[in-house]
């Protein structure tokens, strides 16, 4: 959305997505239909605990029957660390006959999938149809960007609109084998996007933050059904539609992070081994407070959120933003997702560290002082606060 000379204007361009499908064992009845024809062959991506763990990789390779599957690749991590990431890119360069990777998983799967795509396509112009089969609620499947764990601990990331699946399936059988704690905190990620958008200069006003603040809505209404009953898969259905509209229509116009609130996350994330559901958890309600003190246009933003929510707005945008903050707060509270950088081990000794990569600015030693500016100084209070 963008406002010009007081008139509301925008520009919105759809990502390359033919069809966005769910329902409960809709891989089963719809995913040789997703291939793009009788002769396709796919090549499935995805993690050891899904592979060993669960029967469901072995239930896409028998729908894929012989002649379709061209093989799995199990071995990607959390944070899609690049030596993997690799190893599968080789083994799917080795057959040209493949022409679709079916990623199934939380965003690790799915990014690295992108990558796959995005760098044999870059380098011999074949690109790979993609059907993400998502297992969490990380929304990964909704952007045309990747990222991979390089050797130093901070992900490099590519972008490019021909990795974007070209099927979305999400089938709420899957995911009753996800463990309920990550489908809880990888749906405080999808919030964290529905958030997010809401002040993203990117963002349209229709369909992505229209949609998105739906998904806020019904977050708040399902997350704790799920909770009493994670074996509910209309619940789950909903869930992953929920998911699907915090991001799903923010479109190729879409321009660099998607938030503070991501930007602090992936800072602490691959560099200390936490998923991005739980940096969150950590980081979400604290930043929605952060940014309607210090931005007027932030908190109108954020304070329209509140209705959604279950709140009477009160005309004053800074204390309905932050009103929005403390009950995003206790949602992850009453949740059981509450969590601290104490508990997973981050000393204090980092957050100058985090600071600089969540900002670009921190620069530690007395004779800086001059350039940490108010922002940068309450980013680094709001990171003093994560312990």
């Amino acid at each position: 959305m963008d406002v010009s000379d007081g008139h509301l204007a925008g520009c919105y361009a759809p990502q390359k997505l033919k069809q966005m499908l769910y329902g409960s064992n809709v891989v089963e009845q719809k995913l040789v239909s997703c291939l793009s024809g009788p002769s396709s062959r796919a090549f499935i991506v995805t993690g050891n605990s899904l592979a060993t763990k669960t029967p469901l990789i072995r239930k896409v390779e028998d729908i894929l029957t012989p002649p379709r599957h061209a093989g799995t690749f199990s071995g990607i991590q959390q944070h899609s660390p690049h030596g993997p990431l690799q190893e599968a890119l080789a083994r799917v360069q080795k057959d040209p006959t493949i022409d679709t990777l079916i990623s199934v998983g939380g965003g690790s799967p799915i990014d690295a999938a992108k990558s796959i795509i995005y760098h044999i396509g870059t380098d011999s112009g074949r690109w790979l149809s993609h059907i993400a089969v998502p297992t969490t609620l990380s929304a990964a499947e909704c952007t045309d960007i990747g990222g991979t764990t390089m050797s130093d601990g901070l992900k490099k990331g590519i972008r490019h609109p021909d990795v974007y699946p070209a099927y979305i399936l999400y089938d709420a059988t899957f995911a009753l084998h996800t463990p309920p704690h990550l489908l809880l905190t990888t749906a405080i990620r999808a919030l964290d996007h529905a958030v997010e958008v809401q002040y993203h200069p990117s963002a349209t006003w229709i369909p992505c933050q229209v949609m998105a603040l739906n998904a806020v809505a019904n977050f708040f209404l399902l997350l704790p059904k799920y909770k009493e009953n994670p074996k509910d898969e209309d619940t789950i259905t909903r869930l992953f539609l929920c998911a699907y509209a915090s991001l799903g229509s923010l479109g190729q116009n879409f321009k660099g992070s998607v938030g503070l609130s991501h930007t602090i996350g992936y800072s602490l994330g691959s560099p200390y081994g936490i998923p991005h559901g739980v940096t969150s958890c950590m980081t979400l309600a604290r930043v929605v407070k952060l940014k309607s003190s210090m931005n007027s246009e932030g908190a109108r933003r954020i304070a329209g959120i509140l209705p959604f929510i279950g709140g009477f707005p009160s005309g004053d945008h800074r204390k309905d933003g932050e009103e929005v903050g403390t009950r995003i707060g206790l949602l992850i509270s009453d949740l059981g997702l509450a969590t601290t950088l104490t508990e997973w081990k981050v000393n204090k000794d980092q957050i100058d560290v985090i600071c600089e990569r969540a900002t670009g600015a921190w620069m530690p030693g007395e004779e800086k002082l001059a350039r940490r500016n108010e922002f940068v100084l309450a980013v680094r209070a709001l990171i003093e606060d994560l312990y």
